[in-house]
């Protein structure tokens, strides 16, 4: 078996879904890079797309139109200027027309040419997206792509993550695997992970590209609890980090992000106060990723703040550094392929605790090795975090990554916490339940739950709360 990146779990993205905004946009964009192989786009005389299952249910509340339209256009997700996004939409609707591939301009209605098939799934996976492409010469292109979360797509024959697929040196497909390889080698699973990334790249860019990582993390942060204000969607939900940001600073004024994380370390170190300066980083993350922000996606958008939440956590009050801070995100990467591989990562296919429930694993491991931990702890701590979020719902309100999403990832930063200085106080030889029998029933319990807790927003809070909505 092959082996996947611990930074294809965790990667550069854009709000609000990897699953309902990033696949559709890599689609679209995989979508005109086949029309360019198959005909001139020259040739081109009309796009339709259509929307199934799950990206048809919540996908005018993540906002899947509006990737697709953007992928369409050719923009990179990575690249965009963001705060552009709903002037771009705006122009695209006003005149009927798009830029395919940013080359080609075409008529496109987004009312007409872009259909929700409501009720109606892919046999393949419940995140479909069609795309039909006529010709003047009369012919015509078609493609179904499956969006299987973590901004991994595929079709019924190619998947995108397969690209980056290799063999590593000790292959890690299982935590009976990364026992076995750390006690042979006499490593840290932070070195095991060191060495097997080295597959992909050399130490010095893993190093480069995991302080990426971090600092797009922290600039996230920055920009959430720098930014009041209702979030886009129509529920009129109020950002919150903003304000716990001030009261948890008294205040104090700062003028850049070196400045502000200093009066974060300088405040009062109380349980009560860290653990509001937790929630504050998730919310902020959340907020972000809710207005079509920047966020890094880890292993997914509606689960991006957990991660850094807990590593801004470990960095502010448990005093982190760089090499900390890298293997932090080795591990909780590694820990994130487990689950890819032996579960799911997608909310459509397994419910939140396929988001949340990974996410509070990853940090959790990551942070347990960060304050001591061995290997059997770190894993203790995933297999603690997880167990903890089994059978958790994905009941979006309007199908918006808003509510209960937002304030799911302060909760799952917590038990991750919770869940590392658990595992560091234990013997893990007397421990009853192993990360890899969690990972086995986390899948059990995804294939067993009903479809309408399944990011459908036909179940639960989703059709229990009733909201007034101003604008969709």
């Amino acid at each position: 078996m092959k082996s996947i990146s611990a930074f294809e779990i965790i990667k550069i993205g854009i709000g609000p879904s990897s699953s309902h905004t990033m696949g559709p946009w890599l689609a679209a964009l995989a979508f005109i890079d086949k029309i360019n192989e198959k005909n001139n786009l020259d040739l081109l005389k009309s796009l339709n797309v259509k929307l199934y299952g799950s990206l048809a249910l919540t996908g005018k509340g993540h906002g899947t139109d509006i990737a697709t339209i953007l992928g369409i256009a050719g923009y990179d997700y990575k690249k965009i200027d963001t705060s552009k996004i709903p002037l771009i939409i705006e122009e695209i609707r006003k005149l009927k027309k798009i830029k395919v591939g940013g080359i080609k301009e075409l008529d496109f209605n987004i009312d007409e040419d872009i259909k929700f098939e409501f009720g109606s799934f892919l046999s393949f996976h419940p995140n479909g997206i069609e795309f039909i492409a006529n010709f003047k010469d009369g012919n015509n292109i078609s493609e179904k792509y499956y969006s299987l979360g973590g901004g991994f797509i595929a079709t019924e024959n190619e998947n995108t993550i397969e690209t980056n697929l290799l063999v590593t040196k000790y292959p890690c497909h299982s935590a009976k695997d990364i026992v076995k390889n750390t006690k042979e080698l006499n490593l840290s699973i932070s070195d095991l992970v060191y060495i097997n990334e080295e597959t992909w790249r050399s130490k010095q860019e893993i190093k480069n590209h995991a302080l990426n990582i971090w600092k797009e993390i922290k600039d996230c942060i920055y920009r959430g609890i720098s930014t009041d204000g209702i979030l886009p969607g129509g529920l009129a939900v109020k950002r919150r980090a903003f304000t716990i940001n001030k009261t948890l600073l008294n205040n104090q004024e700062f003028t850049n992000q070196e400045e502000w994380i200093g009066l974060v370390k300088s405040t009062d170190k109380s349980f009560k106060n860290i653990n509001k300066w937790i929630s504050c980083f998730a919310l902020a993350v959340n907020e972000e990723n809710a207005s079509f922000g920047r966020v890094v996606t880890a292993p997914t958008n509606g689960a991006a703040g957990v991660i850094p939440a807990v590593l801004l956590y470990a960095y502010c009050f448990e005093g982190i550094e760089k090499e900390e801070i890298i293997r932090f995100l080795l591990i909780a990467g590694e820990i994130g392929t487990l689950f890819k591989k032996n579960a799911t990562i997608s909310a459509a296919v397994g419910g939140c605790q396929a988001e949340i429930g990974v996410s509070s694993a990853m940090a959790a491991a990551g942070l347990a090795e960060c304050l001591g931990g061995n290997p059997e702890q770190v894993l203790m701590a995933a297999e603690i975090a997880m167990e903890h979020h089994l059978g958790l719902t994905c009941d979006p309100i309007n199908g918006l990554v808003q509510i209960p999403c937002i304030e799911r990832n302060s909760m799952g930063s917590i038990k991750a916490i919770t869940a590392a200085n658990l595992a560091l106080e234990s013997d893990p030889q007397s421990a009853k339940v192993s990360l890899d029998d969690v990972i086995k029933s986390m899948w059990e319990t995804a294939r067993d739950m009903n479809g309408k807790y399944k990011e459908t927003s036909e179940g639960g809070l989703a059709v229990n709360v009733s909201v007034n909505v101003a604008e969709c």
